[in-house]
Formats: C-alpha cells, sequence, structure tokens
C-alpha cells in the first residue's frame, strides 16, 4: 500500500474528530502532550475524564444516525442486578451489597449489527486513536477485544430506563454520548470505590443506602468523549426524558479478551463459539464482575 493511500484512510478515519482541539494524530506536539496530561489528571483524581467536544460539529448528526439507524437490534433487558451481577447468595446477610438488587432496563446493539465503514468502527480500529487512548491511560499498550460481539457496543436507552449501580468487567471503556437525553439521563459514579483484592463492601453499602457522598454526576453534551475506569468505580445512569444513545468502545490491556459465556448472554441475549471456547480462560483480579 503507498503512502498516500495510507495517509488518506488515516484522514478519513480522524475526519469527524475535532483536531485543533485534540490533535491525536500528532504524537510528538506540545498540544498532544497538553491534551493527554489533561486527561491523565482527571483520571488520577477520579477515575473518569471527559473531552468536551471531540467530535466536530457536522459530525455529530453522522453518529446519531448510525446509532439510531441500528437502535432496532438492540437486546432489551429489565430486572434487577446487584453492582456485581451475581446472583443472590444467602450466605451473605439481607443488606450486603451482593445481595442488594437494583432495578435496570436498557438495550445493548452488538458489534456485529454497525456499518464496517462507519464512524464507530473506524474511530475504534484507528491507530491514532488508540495511541490516544493508550497514552492517556498511561498504559504501554492496549489492544481492541477479539470478542466478537462486545468490541464496539451502542447502548439505547428509551425514556425512562435506567442503568443501576455497577462495575463493569473491564478495566476500563471509551465511549461516545450520540443522542442526549431531553432532560435527566446523568451519568453518576463513585471515583475509585474499589481496588484489586479488596471490594470495599461498606463504602458500597452506603452508596446503595443513599449516602452521596463519595457520587459525582456528569452530564455529558453530544460530540464528547469519555474515559472511564469502570471495573473499579461504581457508577450508573439515572432515568432520563426522551432516549440516550452511548456508543462503548472496548479496549483491553492485554490481547485476546473475550466476555464471560453467562455475562454475553445477559447482554446480547447469545454467545458464539468464540465465548465457548474462551470460557476456561478467564480472568482472575480477585474482584466480582
Amino acid at each position: 500500500m503507498s503512502s498516500v493511500m495510507v495517509a488518506q484512510e488515516v484522514s478519513d478515519a480522524l475526519a469527524c474528530v475535532n483536531l485543533e482541539a485534540w490533535p491525536i494524530d500528532a504524537p510528538h506536539s506540545t498540544a498532544y502532550q497538553r491534551c493527554v496530561e489533561q486527561v491523565r489528571a482527571s483520571l488520577r483524581s477520579d477515575g473518569c475524564s471527559r473531552m468536551s467536544g471531540f467530535i466536530r460539529p457536522e459530525y455529530r448528526e453522522q453518529l446519531a444516525q448510525e446509532t439510531a439507524a441500528i437502535a432496532d437490534k438492540a437486546h432489551f433487558s429489565e430486572g434487577e442486578i446487584t453492582p456485581y451481577f451475581n446472583r443472590d447468595d444467602p450466605t451473605y446477610p439481607p443488606e450486603h451489597p451482593r445481595r442488594r438488587f437494583n432495578e435496570f432496563s436498557n438495550g445493548f446493539v452488538a458489534m456485529d449489527h454497525f456499518d464496517a465503514e462507519g464512524l464507530s468502527l473506524q474511530l475504534y480500529f484507528n491507530e491514532d486513536f488508540q495511541r490516544f487512548v493508550k497514552d492517556c491511560l498511561e498504559e504501554p499498550e492496549i489492544y481492541t477485544f477479539d470478542d466478537p460481539l462486545a468490541g464496539v457496543v451502542a447502548n439505547i436507552m428509551p425514556e425512562n430506563s435506567t442503568l443501576a449501580w455497577h462495575y463493569d468487567t473491564n478495566e476500563f471503556i471509551v465511549s461516545l454520548l450520540t443522542q442526549k437525553a431531553i432532560e435527566g439521563g446523568e451519568f453518576e459514579y463513585c471515583p475509585n470505590l474499589r481496588e484489586p483484592g479488596n471490594e470495599h463492601y461498606d463504602a458500597v453499602q452506603s452508596v446503595l443506602d443513599g449516602d452521596r457522598e463519595r457520587v459525582r454526576s456528569l452530564a455529558l453534551e453530544l460530540g464528547d468523549l469519555q474515559i472511564f475506569k469502570g471495573r473499579f468505580s461504581m457508577h450508573r445512569v439515572v432515568r432520563g426524558k426522551g432516549d440516550r444513545h452511548t456508543v462503548i468502545f472496548g479496549y483491553a490491556k492485554e490481547p485476546g479478551f473475550i466476555g464471560k459465556v453467562e455475562r454475553t448472554f445477559k447482554v446480547h441475549n447469545r454467545v458464539l463459539q468464540a465465548h465457548i471456547d474462551a470460557e476456561a480462560n478467564a480472568r482472575n483480579d480477585g474482584l466480582e464482575d
């Protein structure tokens, strides 16, 4: 492939990015380093960073249409979950977080429904975008998922739906808001509520009981990019008026990540052979999913 063709592909993939404000294509520039340090500071302090205006205004409608076009492919589910997505465990007392079930109702569109030439997948696989995310996270490397359903997903939240308090199965997520609720729909999170090997159940129970001292609220705008360490910070999306759509990009610190069978089935109502084959190699980091 010629250098001209490579340059054209990179240009097409990043055309939607506000490179003046977020020069992710210029990693050796002072402006790039300044942006990275800004994001790092937010991630260090509270595990969450919002990059306002990351997507150019003229491309926001295209992203909105991209997710709206596949919204009907979402698998919707509702019910009650604990922050760990576990079944009820009567060996714990009734007030314990592992027995605290809260209502949820929302849907997810799997990666295999996305347009292969769309902006979402172009960004996900773009090396400049990946490098920027890696540098912001201060990781030596990050990898796209091997999971054929979960690398890129759309979270579809119709009016009055809610995403209950929970932790993510992957250590961090990168997301773009593509449709904002008319009212409500705020993202709430509790920075660094747990750590590897220590669930800090007392702190979790306090939040579930209504203590908001550690709760932070973020009202994202269209075109905002968010990096969030959701494996360690419990979080939720509150009820809103009007639909809310978000594209979620999944990256891992090690190659070969594939979601667990049980949770994949809960999210997408199906699993593929890749999930079954990977089940025996599940991660063990001392934390409940």
